[in-house]
Parts: structure tokens; C-alpha cells; sequence
């Protein structure tokens, strides 16, 4: 199935202004089954939602996946799937902790391959919290069920704290640069999966679009649950 994250910069181009409608043009580009977003979300009217979500489902065929029915994110993070993906356990928000404060979401999915659980967090600019939050995400895992880890873990350096902490578990992802999105230096955002090797392919969508609609570009990979 193709996956997708991105920190769309609270609907904010890297000098632009407040333009929700790119980001549904961008998502219909990359046509996902499953997508994950950061800063998707009005911190001070968390129930005001930030993305129109019919035009969303109208342009790709997604729906979000609400923790809070009152919200359309979490902390930031929306998730966005395809409208047969069968719900094994609800989304439940995970409390990341942080100055900023950061946190995540955690949901166990079928999208016609087979069962896995869904992790998905934006982490904080400091290591040592990042590496304390990594280790949340550790625990979030579930023995025996396939993990699918996305998000921007605000970590470039290979055997930086929050990838450190991960690589027993998730190995080592694919380090490609996503920030800034006019020219991508830093490979802040990751895709990684549990057991390693069910994630391939990864990339980022450098289109024109994806440019303009935030200062991160989007990642995509292709992930196969059964292995």
C-alpha cells in the first residue's frame, strides 16, 4: 500500500500565507492509502478544524480517523485513510509530552493486507525529549502485530537520540531530505516499520505543488504489512 506523512506548516507555505486548499491538491497528487499529517491543527481551536474534510475525501478518497470526535487532530497530527480500511482498535492519543507539547496517534488498521498498528507523532527539537518520546513509542508497539512508524521525528543524524532509541526495533530508515521544502537539506521526517524491511521505496514528493504548500515536503513509501 502507498503511505504517506507530512508537516503541512499549519497550512502555511514556507513564506506564503494560510492556504488549507493546497494541501487537498497536494494529498490528490500523491493519491495514498493511508496518510499522516503534523501541525494540522489550530492549537488555540483545536475544535476548529483546520483541513475541509469533504473536499478531502471529494479529491482522494480519505477520510480522517478522529481520537476526539469534537477535533479532526490530535495534538497536531491528523490521520487520513482510505474509506474501507476496516478499525481493528480505535485511535487513542498518545501523550508525548514537551515544552511545545508534542504527542501522536496510535490505531491498529486493515487496508486489505493484513492487520498492523499505525504510530504516528511529531517530536520535539530537543534530544533528550525526543529521545524520552521515542521510547513512548516504543512501548506503543504490540508483540507479534506489524508496526508502521511515521511522522516528523525532528531527527536527521543516523544515530541521532530519537533514531538511536528506535533502531533496535525499526532499524535504520531511509534518511531523505525534507526540509526545507525550497531546498531540501535535512531529512527531519521518516518512515519506518516493525519488523524492518516492510517499508520500501521511500522518497519525497518534490513537486512544485508540495513546495508552495508547506516548508516540509511530503514523504511516500510503499508498505506491506505481511511482510
Amino acid at each position: 500500500m502507498r503511505v504517506a506523512t507530512w508537516n503541512i506548516h499549519r497550512g502555511r507555505g514556507a513564506f506564503g500565507r494560510f492556504r488549507p486548499d493546497r494541501i487537498t491538491a497536494v494529498i490528490a497528487e500523491l493519491r495514498p492509502d493511508l496518510m499522516v499529517l503534523q501541525e494540522a491543527q489550530h492549537h488555540l481551536r483545536r475544535r476548529a478544524s483546520m483541513l475541509d474534510a469533504a473536499a478531502i475525501e471529494a479529491a482522494t478518497g480519505l477520510v480522517p480517523l478522529r481520537v476526539d470526535p469534537l477535533q479532526q487532530g490530535w495534538r497536531g497530527n491528523v490521520l487520513l485513510v482510505r474509506r474501507d480500511a476496516v478499525l481493528h482498535a480505535a485511535p487513542r492519543g498518545l501523550r508525548l509530552g514537551g515544552w511545545e507539547p508534542r504527542g501522536g496517534i496510535q490505531a491498529d488498521l486493515d487496508l486489505g493486507q493484513g492487520p498492523f498498528r499505525l504510530l504516528c507523532a511529531h517530536l520535539s527539537l530537543g534530544p533528550a525529549r525526543r529521545r524520552a518520546q521515542a521510547l513512548a513509542l516504543l512501548a506503543a508497539t504490540r508483540p507479534g502485530l506489524p508496526t508502521l512508524l511515521m511522522g516528523d521525528l525532528n531527527e536527521w543524524r543516523p544515530g541521532g537520540s530519537a533514531l538511536a532509541v528506535l533502531a533496535p526495533a525499526f532499524g535504520h530508515p531511509a534518511l531523505v531530505p525534507s526540509f526545507p521544502s525550497f531546498r531540501p537539506l535535512l531529512p527531519l521526517d521518516h518512515i519506518l516499520s516493525h519488523p524492518v524491511g516492510l517499508v520500501a521505496e521511500v522518497r519525497a514528493h518534490a513537486t512544485e505543488a508540495a513546495r508552495q504548500a508547506s516548508d516540509h515536503l511530503p514523504l511516500v513509501a510503499r508498505f506491506t504489512p505481511s511482510g
